[in-house]
């Protein structure tokens, strides 16, 4: 007898920045999806049609699909139970000696177990260690459960969701054709392309495609700083370098490296390889020296001891509310031991009671960093010498 589903998706994790753009994404493709988070302040947000962190263009899709049913939200776990697929939004989070934890997607399902039901298809869809799949395919068999996995990794850009949950291509990965069939058709309705790979293979595209970011990152903060320390403007070198020149069109700028992802991407990497990953090492060193290399030759310039330093931007990234991993909070620490006072805003983030409002800050600053690249930063009227690595005033880069 065929299951009768009251949804057709359950996004566990659902609203979170990975999970509620996916959700809402397939609520407008025409399923019928609940979001599930143990989060409830977050779930009164999304079910009062806000969105509880910023996502340019999803939060008039999330009331549409609540006005018309299509999108429910819940704290209750009986929600996993009613849906034929689950999408888990959990991924391996790293400990503070950097070590990764490949469990915590197994201790997710299993806060749920009792609510799975044969027919289902799990599908596993923030970052995991590699193996992680396999051990989630083993839990359901010891459960005793009849239930497809799939592992079909997320690639988005925060900040860029709406948009590229349907234009980019989609990997699906599964051990078997029937689980890889259920994926491809659940992904099939945002995405035009989907990509087959076996599970391992997928857990590796993710974690390589993050690590190849990072590692780009760094060799463009590398080059920056040496530029730096004969005192040329590494923008202007890279702007003759990348003009109608495509093999290195993607060089970076500089900038903080920072986020949920990256360096905890990287780190697993090492992990699975033994610490064997020079690249990745070496790109941990520059990327999160780079706070350290800025105070430092601002010290050999400035009397610090003497000034207040304000920092504009505390999100990991430009036009973000998103703290976490940010790089900006480690230069705040850095200044908090050189400088005789730190003052910091955002416009994004609600999260840091200690974050003033951008005219206090201007006001009592001798000295501004631009700590995210917020565009509305580059056209700021100020007083004081604006320190702006990322060349969003386009004043050139040199410290």
């Amino acid at each position: 007898m065929e299951a009768t589903w009251a949804t057709d998706v359950t996004v566990l994790g659902g609203c979170g920045h990975v999970g509620l753009p996916l959700g809402i994404a397939l609520a407008d493709a025409g399923a019928r999806v609940a979001l599930y988070d143990l989060d409830r302040d977050a779930v009164d947000r999304v079910q009062a049609g806000t969105m509880p962190h910023r996502e340019p263009d999803a939060e008039e899709v999330l009331r549409k699909a609540l006005a018309n049913g299509a999108l429910t939200v819940s704290a209750d776990p009986s929600a996993v139970g009613q849906s034929e697929h689950l999408v888990v939004v959990v991924g391996t989070p790293v400990d503070e000696h950097l070590n990764p934890d490949p469990k915590a997607v197994v201790r997710a399902i299993e806060l749920v177990a009792d609510h799975l039901v044969d027919g289902q298809l799990i599908v596993l869809r923030s970052t995991v260690f590699p193996g992680v799949t396999r051990l989630v395919e083993r839990q359901v068999e010891r459960l005793g459960r009849k239930i497809d996995v799939a592992f079909c990794p997320e690639r988005i850009a925060e900040g860029r969701a709406m948009e590229e949950l349907w234009s980019l291509p989609q990997i699906v990965s599964a051990r078997t054709d029937v689980a890889y069939r259920r994926a491809a058709a659940l992904f099939g309705r945002i995405s035009s392309k989907i990509v087959r790979v076996e599970p391992e293979e997928a857990e590796l595209a993710k974690l390589f495609t993050n690590a190849y970011r990072y590692i780009k990152f760094a060799a463009a903060n590398q080059l920056y700083m040496m530029a730096n320390d004969y005192g040329l403007d590494y923008e202007r070198i890279r702007a003759a370098v990348v003009e109608d020149y495509p093999r290195a069109a993607d060089l970076p700028g500089p900038g903080f490296a920072a986020g949920p992802c990256l360096l905890k991407d990287t780190m697993q990497l090492a992990a699975f390889n033994n610490n064997n990953f020079a690249l990745g090492l070496a790109s941990m060193q520059i990327n999160e020296g780079l706070p350290l290399y800025l105070v430092s030759r601002l010290a050999a310039r400035y009397d610090l001891g003497s000034m207040t330093v304000g920092i504009l931007g505390m999100a990991f990234k430009g036009d973000s509310d998103d703290i976490r991993s940010s790089l900006s909070y480690k230069l705040k620490r850095v200044f908090g031991v050189r400088a005789g006072e730190v003052v910091t805003t955002d416009p994004y983030v609600t999260v840091d009671g200690d974050l003033l409002p951008l005219d206090q800050v201007l006001e009592r600053a001798d000295l501004l960093v631009i700590g995210a690249p917020h565009r509305i930063y580059a056209d700021l009227e100020v007083r004081q010498p604006v320190i702006d690595i990322w060349n969003v005033r386009g004043d050139g880069v040199v410290v």
